[in-house]
């Protein structure tokens, strides 16, 4: 039978998420910068229309409706990368927990 400390354990714990969500937020953060950004500008065209008068009532409501869908598809967009980060989260902490339970147990790990 092998040993594993308990410090051991949760180095290896701390070292499985961070590998995962180092990765994964840094792609969420430039995504969401860039969807932001995109979203700024199409409200800053809509405005300075609105105001120069080349956008009129009817196209208002026409290009505030196409921001309002943008703004929504960009926050189920983020859900989904956030269900998808939980999900790699949730597996690698358990291969790692399933590999310390198989080591303990002079078995050999594998994934039920």
């Amino acid at each position: 039978m092998n040993s594993i400390s308990r410090d051991e354990l949760l180095r290896a714990l701390r070292d499985a998420a961070r590998a995962v969500l180092d990765d994964d937020l840094a792609g969420l953060r430039g995504f969401a910068h860039a969807q932001l950004d995109a979203l700024a500008q199409q409200a800053l065209y809509i405005g300075a229309g609105v105001a120069d008068g080349s956008i009129d009532a009817p196209m208002r409501r026409y290009f505030l409706n196409a921001l309002r869908e943008m703004t929504r598809s960009f926050v189920n967009t983020l859900l989904g990368l956030a269900e998808i980060i939980v999900e790699r989260l949730y597996n690698a902490l358990l291969d790692v927990l399933w590999r310390a339970v198989g080591v303990m147990a002079g078995i050999p790990w594998r994934r039920l």
